[in-house]
Order: C-alpha cells, then sequence, then structure tokens
C-alpha cells in the first residue's frame, strides 16, 4: 500500500462535500474516480495533491511516494516553453539538472561536491534524462502536437494544454499519478495510446474519469456519493454488478428506514395518548420515557439524508419484480431530455454531400466524402483531430452564404437544398443560404486562426443541407456570449437569440430538468464545473427542437447517468444525428454509418 486516505469533513462553502471517504491505493493499482457532477472528484485530486490543505482527516502515504497531478490551472508561466513546463514537472530533473549545469563551475576539489555530482550523473542516466526531451517531443507528436515543444506554454488552447498535462504525467515516473479526464480531447489514436500507456504503467494511478473505454481497463473504481465513497473492485462492467447489488441492498435498507419512521410517528402518538390517559405516577413516566425514546430515534432518522440510487439501465432489466418496484420509486432523479420521438419518420433526406473535397489554401484536408442522412437516421464523422471534421460541419452550416464565391467554386455546387420554384427565381449562380442558429454561427466564427484567416475551399464535389431544416448543435465550449452572463440570462438570452418564446416558469423547469438548483440560476457560466456547462450545452442544443443534431464529443463532461440518459434519448430520436465522438460505448449505442474523414 502506498496512500491510505481518510477525509471526515470537506466543504465548499456552506455545503458539506466530503464527510466519510475512505479507501488505500496499493503500488501499481489502476483506480478510476466516479461520481455525479458537483460531490467533489476534482477536489478530493486537490486534497490528494497536497494544494487543498482545507479539510479534516489524514491523508498517509508510504515514506518516499512521489506523487505527479495534472494541473487545472496554470498561472505565472510567461515565457515558459511547454518542453520546459513538462520538463519543471518531472520528480527530480529540475534538481539533478542543476547539480549538472552548475557544480562543474563551482566544485573544485570538494569531495563532497564531486560525491554530488556523481550521484546526479548516475542518478539523471538511470532515471533515462538524457534522452527525455526527444522522447517528449515525440510524445506530443503522437498527441498531434507535433510543434508545440518550443512554444510558450501560455499560447496553446485549453485542449492542448490538458493534452500536455497527460504528457507529463506519462513521463514522471512517479509512485502515484492523479489524472483529470484525461481523454476529453484525444481523437481515438490519442486515447488508445494513453490506454496503452495505463495498462503498462509501473506507477498507481488515480483517474477521474467517465470514459468507459478507460473505466473498462482499471483495478478498481471508487465512487464518491453521499459525502462518502464506496469502493468496488474490478473494471467497469464488474462495477455495474456490484452496484446492481449494492444498491438494492441499499433500497431494502431505506424502505425499512422509512417504515421505521412512519412506526414511530405512531408510536409517539400512541404513548402520548397513554401519558395523558394514566393516573398512576410511575406508568406516566414509563410512557413519558418511551415517548421521548420514540421521538430521539425519530430524530435520529428523519436527519439522515436520502441515500443517491442508480442503477444503468441493463441491470435494471435483469432486477426482480420487487427490486425493480423499489428502484421506480426510489431512483436519483436525473436529466430530463426532451427529443421527439415519435415513429413517423418520413426519411426525408436532411444531408448530402457527393465527392466532396474540402479545405484551406492549396490543398485539401480531405477527399472523396459521401453522405445520406435521412430523418431517423445516425452517421458519425470519424477522423483523428485535424483531419477536417469541423470544417465539413462549418462548410454544411455556413452553406452557399460563407462559402460559395465564383473564383472558389467554379461549377462545383456547396449550399442549401431548395425547392425548383425558388431556385428558379435566383439569378444564374446565387443560392439562397440556410438558416443558421447562433450556435452555428458561433461554430462558423470561431474556428482555429487558419480558418478565420483563410475561407473554406470547395476542390470539388457537392455538399447539401435542407433549408428548411431546424439545426442543433453541441459543442465543447459555451460560446463567449453567455459566458459572463449569470445562467438563468444566459438561458433567456440564448432563446431570445433564437427568436424564441421564453418565460420565467419555463427558465426554471428547464433547470429543473437539467438538474440545476434555484442558486445555481445566479451563478456565472464561466464558474459553473464542467458538467454543468455540458448540461447548458444541451439546453442550447434542444431549444428550437430539432430536425437535425449535429454533437461533437456529446458524453465528455457528463456522469454516468447523464450519459445513459442522453443515449436513450437519441436512440428514440425522430431526427437525424450527425456526430463526432471518440467512446466507444456511445458509439456502438447509436450506430449509424460511419464516414471517414482523411486517413484512418
Amino acid at each position: 500500500m502506498i496512500a491510505d486516505i481518510s477525509i471526515t469533513e470537506k466543504s465548499f462553502g456552506p455545503k458539506l462535500l466530503m464527510s466519510n471517504v475512505k479507501f488505500s491505493i496499493d503500488d501499481g493499482e489502476k483506480i478510476g474516480v466516479i461520481g455525479r457532477n458537483g460531490v467533489g472528484k476534482s477536489t478530493l485530486f486537490g486534497v490528494l495533491a497536497g494544494t487543498d490543505k482545507d479539510f479534516t482527516g489524514e491523508i498517509v502515504y508510504k515514506r518516499g511516494t512521489t506523487v505527479v497531478a495534472t494541473a487545472q490551472e496554470h498561472h505565472d508561466l510567461k515565457d515558459t516553453t511547454v518542453l520546459q513546463y513538462v520538463l519543471a514537472g518531472l520528480p527530480e530533473y529540475s534538481e539533478l539538472s542543476h547539480i549538472l549545469e552548475t557544480y562543474p563551475l563551482t566544485m573544485g576539489d570538494d569531495m563532497k561536491k564531486i560525491e554530488r555530482y556523481t550521484a546526479a550523473l548516475q542518478r539523471f542516466d538511470d532515471k533515462g534524462f538524457y534522452q527525455i526531451e526527444e522522447q517528449i517531443e515525440r510524445e506530443l507528436a503522437h498527441f498531434q502536437l507535433p510543434d508545440v515543444a518550443h512554444r510558450p506554454f501560455s499560447t496553446l488552447s485549453g485542449g492542448q494544454k490538458r493534452l500536455v498535462e497527460v504528457v507529463k504525467i506519462m513521463h514522471s515516473d512517479a509512485h502515484l499519478a492523479l489524472v483529470d479526464e484525461p481523454t476529453n480531447h484525444m481523437d481515438y489514436v490519442a486515447k488508445q495510446q494513453f490506454i496503452d500507456w495505463l495498462k503498462g504503467a509501473r506507477e498507481a494511478v488515480l483517474v477521474i474519469t467517465h470514459d468507459r473505454d478507460v473505466l473498462a481497463e482499471v483495478d478498481r473504481i471508487v465512487e464518491l456519493k453521499d459525502g462518502g465513497s464506496v469502493s468496488y473492485k474490478g473494471n467497469y462492467d464488474a462495477y455495474l454488478k456490484q452496484n446492481a447489488v449494492s444498491t438494492g441492498s441499499q433500497m431494502n435498507e431505506f424502505e425499512h428506514i422509512e417504515k421505521r419512521i412512519v412506526n414511530l410517528k405512531q408510536k409517539v402518538i400512541d404513548y402520548q395518548r397513554l401519558k395523558e390517559k394514566s393516573r398512576n405516577p410511575g406508568t406516566i413516566q414509563k410512557f413519558k420515557r418511551l415517548e421521548m425514546e420514540s421521538r430521539q430515534e425519530l430524530a435520529e432518522l428523519e436527519a439522515k439524508e436520502r441515500p443517491t440510487f442508480w442503477i444503468d439501465k441493463e441491470s435494471v432489466a435483469e432486477l426482480n419484480y420487487k427490486v425493480a418496484g423499489q428502484y421506480e420509486k426510489f431512483k436519483a432523479k436525473n436529466v430530463r431530455i426532451g427529443l421527439k420521438s415519435d415513429e413517423s419518420r418520413s426519411k426525408h433526406v436532411l444531408v448530402s454531400a457527393r465527392d466532396v473535397a474540402l479545405g484551406y489554401g492549396d490543398a485539401p484536408l480531405f477527399e472523396g466524402v459521401d453522405i445520406d442522412l435521412r430523418e431517423g437516421e445516425a452517421m458519425e464523422l470519424r477522423g483523428r483531430n485535424g483531419a477536417g471534421k469541423t470544417t465539413l460541419i462549418k462548410a454544411l452550416l455556413g452553406a452557399a452564404s460563407s462559402l460559395a464565391t465564383e473564383n472558389t467554386f467554379s461549377g462545383v455546387r456547396v449550399g442549401a437544398r431548395e425547392s425548383e420554384s425558388s431556385r428558379a427565381a435566383q439569378p444564374a449562380g446565387v443560392k439562397t443560404p440556410t438558416k443558421v442558429s447562433p450556435a452555428a454561427s458561433s461554430l462558423l466564427e470561431n474556428g482555429s486562426p487558419e480558418m478565420t484567416k483563410r475561407g473554406i475551399v470547395c476542390f470539388s464535389g457537392e455538399l447539401t443541407l435542407d433549408s428548411q431544416v431546424r439545426v442543433g448543435i453541441y459543442e465543447q465550449e459555451v460560446s463567449p456570449t453567455y459566458f459572463d452572463l449569470p445562467l438563468e440570462e444566459a438561458i433567456e438570452r440564448m432563446y431570445l437569440d433564437r427568436g424564441l418564446a421564453i418565460t420565467t416558469t419555463k427558465i426554471r423547469q428547464l433547470m429543473s430538468d437539467y438538474l440545476f438548483t434555484e442558486g445555481d440560476g445566479r451563478v456565472p457560466i464561466r464558474r459553473l464545473s464542467g458538467g454543468q456547462k455540458a448540461r447548458f450545452q444541451l439546453i442550447a442544443m434542444l431549444a428550437n427542437n430539432p430536425q437535425l443534431l449535429i454533437l461533437d464529443e456529446p458524453t465528455n463532461h457528463l456522469d454516468l447517468p447523464s450519459i445513459e440518459e442522453l443515449e436513450t434519448a437519441l436512440q428514440k430520436y425522430s431526427g437525424a444525428v450527425l456526430y463526432v465522438s471518440h467512446d466507444n460505448y456511445f458509439r456502438e449505442k447509436l450506430g449509424g454509418e460511419v464516414v471517414q474523414i482523411g486517413a484512418v
């Protein structure tokens, strides 16, 4: 065992986050940390990393244990390069480098310094630090960051910084690595490399994640809930089975408590009446004592908070009728995703592409893409980061309004599908632009500097989007338009920006459906957690009752119950879904044709 964790009290403002978190970590053990959004997973990592000391309890590490953690915030880095940042985060590197660089200038005949210098030389070699810069640059390239090693760290995007944090951890050679949501910005190739490293790593790894592909490879899962922690031996599939059994036992226990509360309330009334009817002083005292004991037990039971009960849908289907009935009564509140699910699907073509090649400048990012997406169908855009998936979506949403220029397209059709009558009324070469939502406009406007400086060039093919279709877009990043607004105002502004009716009652209903409290409504969007921002994005995506959903990694930041609810809603959805996801569980559930963008 290298660590023993016991947290008896950890609060965030007036909210008590943890009151009974206890678990240990063994050498080389891989542990997944899960829990509903807001239970304190990142707070736990701050405590374990030593950056948060405001708690009651004890964190005991085996002597000599080196702990490294992915950083959540980056301050005062100035001109520090990516390579310098990664190297500075490696245990011993800075100290050993300092000795090797400075001692030859000062040690002379000082035997102590000579011995320290010799030991440092040996240790530097043992740790593989002579080759470390090349290894880090190679690893950055594996994560599609080939040219960032000598760039200032501060110039990277948020997603790039998270990838650099993972590279830092992978080269730390520590005893314990704390990794927070590592795969959120990885494509399928990079994610597989991380998983391969996780499986072969010598160090113990504690990873916060709801990525089921990662959870499938851990040795144990620790779930934070109701202020405490529950440990499940095995991987994700083992967790689901054990969770179903333990939740059934907890529901039985809670049902007994509820029945006991009802009995005690009646006992209090009965003892009170018997006390009032009695004339014998001894009997009066007896019933008074029994009444007080019942009241005390009743107060203790009523003070217990209702536990959180969640069982995955596949396990629920295998429960016996009694436990299934209990679960229906006691299950935890989950997001309610309002998607149309009627079965009268017209199979009308909403998106069409024929031999499309798109890019920026002189060469296409990809070519030969064909799409035929109809109502009621799902389609996955699959490709590495940078292959052109976002470019294709931008071209689709921008349609003729942002793409059609005579010299660029020269006879190639890119735009909205129009009726024959409207097409006939247009001058030659002019196309009616598709109406896009503010979310679509944000996606069009807020691309990379490369996209902004140079327009999308269509090299060949035909790309069309039905001009009447309502599009809902799920993006990983919230539009800057809403970032500084309190949640309630952001929802109102988002609806009004789209010309949609909104009332205070509807805002409150939406907040309730997506698990926001009244207090959350006054919190600026920028201060919400990753999971809360993801739920706001779901509200934004569905505001206009869309017929076509475009999803960019929708499972990132959502907790397991919310992911399951999203998958269930999408499977019943009557519209079309065009999605990008590197979550293999999600891809398997949603299915649909796979369109490869760029090289495999």
